[in-house]
Order: C-alpha cells, then structure tokens, then sequence
C-alpha cells in the first residue's frame, strides 16, 4: 500500500513537471524571420546573427525562432507574412523587399497583435518598428568623399543594390544628388549589382569591355570595391595606380585598405593590404539581432522607439585598424577589419560591433554562435 501510494505520488509529481515544461514551451514567443533575397554574403551574415541572438542564453528560453525566405518577390513575401500571422507569430522580424508593398499585410498582422519589425530596409506602414542606418547619409557621405578624392572632375562608374528596396532608392538618390552639383562629375556607367562580389564583378566585366580602366576615375558601388581593385590588378594596374572607390564594408576591401607591408595572416594578392584609396561603410549585419532583441522587449511590454537609427559605421585609410583576434574587447577598442586567417572570405562584412548587442560577435556573424 504504501509502495503503490509512493507510486502515485511520483507519478503526480512527474506529471506536474512534464505539465509544467510544456507550459514553459507554450510560453515561449514565436517570432519568424522573413527574408527576402539572400542571394549576398550581407543577408547570411545578418541571418546568422538573428539565429545567434535567438540562441543567446538571455533569449534561448524566450524565443522559438523559425525562418522563411521569399526571395526577391514581394507577392510571396506577403503570402508568407500572411501565413506567419495565422500560424500564431507573436513577432515577425522581416527584411523587406519593399519598402510600400508589405505595408497592408503588416498592418493586418498589427491588427491581430503581431509585433513587426523590419531591418536595414525599411516599411513605412505606421505600426511597423525599423532598425537601420540613415541610408541617405550613406549615399551622400560616399559621393561627397568620391568628389572630393577626384577633385570635383572625373568619369565615374556606379554600381548600386537590389532594386526596390528602401536601402537602394535612398542611397542612390543621396549619390546622385550629391554628382549633380558637380558638373564635372559623370557617370559614365551604370550597373545594378544586386549587393554581390560575383555581380558586380560580371558587371564590371561588361561595362570595362567597351571602355578600359583607364577611361575611369572613380567607383562608386554599394557592394564590389574589393572586386574592382581585383580586377583592376588583373588588368595590370599596380596597387598605386587602383582608382578610389566609395564602397561597402567588405572584409576584403578593408584589408586592401591597410598600408603596403601591413602583416597580416593568411593573406595573398588580392585579398592583401595594398593602401587602396577607399571609404568603406556598412548596413551593419548586426541590424537583424537587434531587430529581434528589441521585438522580445516589445512584447514583454517596454517601450521601445519606432524607428531606430544605427550609427553609421564608415572606416577611411586614416582610420582601418586590424583585430588581431575578432574578440569582444578589440572590437570595443574600435578595431574594423579582421584577419584573413579568421575570416576567409572576403566578401563578408566587417561592421559587427554594436554596443547594443554583447550578444553577438564575431562567431555569431560567422557561423551563427553566440557570445558566451
């Protein structure tokens, strides 16, 4: 008797706890990920620092994370917010192929208490949260320096982003407002580069067929100056002779920023320092895992700002400073471009570090880990 009582109460007791485990599960917020085009190194990047922050141990018993990626369609972008909505999202954390096209669907999700939070681009339906840099401050900061290294007079080339989207339209007006008040500044090419090494190298490929490198001054790129300067080394040119680019915040292109001898480890021409002139700047990656940070928050109730302006991480050659290693503190210390041993890459981005997110560092951007 007393056996079978001891039994019961264990058996209770035991279901008590599995009662209470799948309460905790049930309590944990369901966010998605909504991605849109992937096809770059900046959009894995910033998709593993979203994954990185959900498995931080702060959020990991908060948050079950699920992504989903529509490609470069808005059309199906909507279908998969609508389905996220109904499959019970508490939270959605969206790259928005559009900045216009999501804002009935997100409003909708809104009104059925779905937090909405876009990163990097932008949507303007009201209800909507967005974290991201001023993207007209990059477009005008980047032309500005171009003008300036040029003397106010030269060819240029430019290549910009995906189309469509909020981070494109904006950087490029800013650019382009900034040339027309230059009239000796011409663009004499002009390519969509999709954000990618691999376009904007075919790209450039088809614009220096019929007009050589020589017949151009300057770049302008929102992603491939760390291809340019390849292909420009290809061609023959010496690393005094690379044109100035105002471009992204690739790793490589940062290395080839570095003075002529700077020792670095694991490095070989092009993916070397060669003191090319550059402004190198970034939609930092780390955009996404502050987008989700700040959805948790949302819906445990704090007050969090609408709209979220990241500060904007441009580097020069008076100002790249290499980590030794990629940890926390270096970063802090305002190191902003990694060894080539660490990351091999070139291509992936160098704007990880936010004060904002301790949560996540190097390993998060690499391989999706969070910070201890």
């Amino acid at each position: 008797m007393t056996l079978s009582v001891r039994s019961l109460l264990a058996g209770a007791a035991a279901g008590a706890l599995l009662l209470s485990g799948a309460a905790e599960a049930q309590e944990k917020h369901k966010i998605f990920l909504s991605m849109s085009y992937i096809g770059n190194d900046w959009q894995a990047e910033a998709a593993n620092m979203v994954k990185a922050m959900a498995a931080h141990p702060s959020l990991a018993d908060k948050v079950d994370l699920q992504v989903q990626v529509s490609g470069p369609n808005a059309q199906r972008q909507i279908q998969q917010i609508n389905a996220m909505v109904q499959s019970g999202a508490n939270a959605i954390v969206v790259f928005p192929i559009s900045p216009t096209a999501l804002n009935q669907v997100v409003k909708n999700a809104c009104d059925k208490g779905v937090v909405v939070f876009a990163y990097d681009a932008e949507i303007t339906e009201p209800c909507a949260y967005n974290v991201h840099i001023d993207q007209e401050e990059a477009g005008r900061v980047t032309a500005e320096w171009l003008v300036e290294k040029l003397g106010g007079k030269g060819d240029i080339v430019a290549v910009t982003g995906v189309p469509g989207t909020s981070v494109d339209d904006l950087r490029t007006k800013a650019a382009k407002e900034v040339f027309a008040k230059h009239p000796d500044i011409h663009i004499v090419a002009e390519a969509v580069g999709m954000w990618s090494q691999a376009v904007a190298r075919t790209e450039l490929a088809k614009i220096t067929a019929t007009r050589n490198w020589d017949e151009i001054d300057g770049l302008w790129m929102q992603a491939g100056c760390f291809t340019a300067n390849a292909m420009q080394l290809e061609a023959g040119k010496t690393p005094e002779q690379l044109l100035p680019c105002a471009g992204e915040g690739a790793n490589g292109g940062r290395i080839q920023m570095l003075p002529v001898g700077t020792e670095v480890e694991g490095a070989a021409i092009p993916y070397a320092p060669l003191g090319a002139p550059r402004i190198s700047y970034a939609s930092p990656p780390y955009s996404g895992g502050l987008a989700l940070k700040l959805a948790v928050e949302v819906l445990e109730g704090k007050e969090v700002p609408k709209t979220t302006i990241l500060p904007l991480p441009v580097v020069t050659n008076d100002t790249v400073k290499l980590c030794q290693e990629g940890t926390w503190e270096e970063m802090k210390a305002g190191c902003n471009v990694f060894q080539p041993s660490l990351v091999s890459n070139p291509g992936w981005f160098a704007s990880i570090f936010s004060a904002a997110t301790p949560e996540i560092g190097l390993n998060a951007a690499l391989v999706g880990q969070p910070e201890g």
